[in-house]
């Protein structure tokens, strides 16, 4: 999948999607984890 991905992209390009994804991922992470607090948060 991966190099289907990046087969039509020059070095650059694909960089650049490498760090967008890595930064999605974290961010998504981060959500989650703020959507746990408040859920766990609500239980008094």
């Amino acid at each position: 999948i991966k190099e289907m991905y990046f087969e039509g992209d020059v070095a650059d390009v694909a960089g650049r999607k490498a760090i967008m994804g890595a930064l999605q991922l974290y961010l998504d992470f981060i959500n989650l984890f703020m959507f746990l607090l408040q859920f766990m948060g609500d239980r008094r």
